[in-house]
């Protein structure tokens, strides 16, 4: 078939990597950059449309159709189709890795999953960088705001720089804090567990902590979101990977919880904050409706659409 029905029909490319999945704590999990991937596709497909992955015959018999270029940018240097292209998500770092890309007159859009990033790589490729986001599947993180609870507090922690010292500074005093407060809760370490167990957890816990100096999107926390669990989030602000002063002579602003709001719950920046701003979470904790945020703003269907928009744009 050589035929391309537009406004169906969608070319996308994702080079597979050795990293893609990874074998830790006996448990095989996929990287972020494939996440990315097979939720987009999942959306798409979903939405209606006909995905035709890595099939190069037939965006060089189409070479006016748009293709989609998802993933590390290890494909670039070679990439030799003359299709109008979407690049990303995930692809570099920091803009400053490869200046000239959005120069190639084929690259049209440059896709980012989150504000903070966005404005970022703004400052090199200009009006070609958009927003996107992988959806959320409501369906299989189904409400679990009623299930029998065991666990007050779900602690996710996903501290990653410099854990002798933040850890210290950050989960200890929240696991301090709700002893004294005779909460019962369970600390989630990053990497440990599989999604099955991770929807066990979130099926016995009345809310959640989440731990993490910033995110591109944060898939899990969106994920408990969809299951209606509340969250308090660290937010402090910063760009804390140790790479980021190679790129920057200033700080750049990020975010723990890039998409959020007052539906979802709270946010703190200092350890100080915490309990002032936690006894307002834990008031109000039945009067937030996190999983309709999810609904709204980071569903399948708003996923699909929004990458049509651009994509059929071309």
């Amino acid at each position: 078939m050589n035929n391309i029905e537009k406004g169906k029909d969608i070319l996308l490319f994702y080079e597979k990597h050795k990293w893609d999945y990874v074998e830790n704590y006996s448990k095989r999990t996929i990287s972020g950059f494939y996440s990315w991937y097979t939720l987009l596709v999942r959306a798409l497909k979903e939405g209606g449309y006909r995905v035709y992955e890595n099939n190069y015959d037939l965006a060089r018999a189409n070479p006016l159709c748009p293709v989609g270029l998802v993933g590390t940018p290890d494909c670039i240097p070679g990439w030799n189709l003359p299709n109008p292209a979407i690049l990303g998500p995930s692809m570099y770092n920091h803009p400053s890795q490869n200046p000239t890309l959005m120069q190639d007159k084929r690259f049209k859009y440059y896709l980012l999953t989150c504000e903070w990033l966005k404005n970022v790589f703004f400052k090199v490729y200009g009006d070609k960088c958009v927003l996107w986001h992988a959806g959320i599947s409501t369906d299989e993180w189904i409400d679990i705001k009623n299930h029998k609870k065991s666990i007050d507090v779900l602690i996710y922690d996903k501290i990653r720089w410099e854990r002798e010292k933040t850890v210290p500074l950050f989960l200890e005093p929240v696991k301090k804090y709700l002893e004294e407060k005779g909460l019962l809760y369970f600390v989630l370490h990053y990497g440990d567990i599989t999604h099955d167990t991770y929807k066990d957890l979130l099926s016995k816990s009345r809310s959640m902590v989440f731990l993490c100096e910033h995110e591109t999107q944060g898939m899990a926390y969106q994920e408990a979101l969809a299951s209606n669990i509340p969250i308090i989030a660290w937010d402090h602000g910063w760009w804390t990977d140790p790479v980021w002063p190679a790129y920057s002579k200033t700080p750049i602003p990020a975010a723990s919880v890039p998409l959020f709001s007052s539906e979802c719950g709270e946010k703190f920046k200092m350890i100080s904050d915490f309990p002032k701003i936690f006894e307002k979470f834990w008031s109000r904790l039945d009067s937030y409706n996190p999983r309709q945020f999810i609904q709204r703003e980071v569903s399948f269907k708003k996923s699909a659409d929004t990458y049509c928009k651009y994509y059929f744009n071309i």
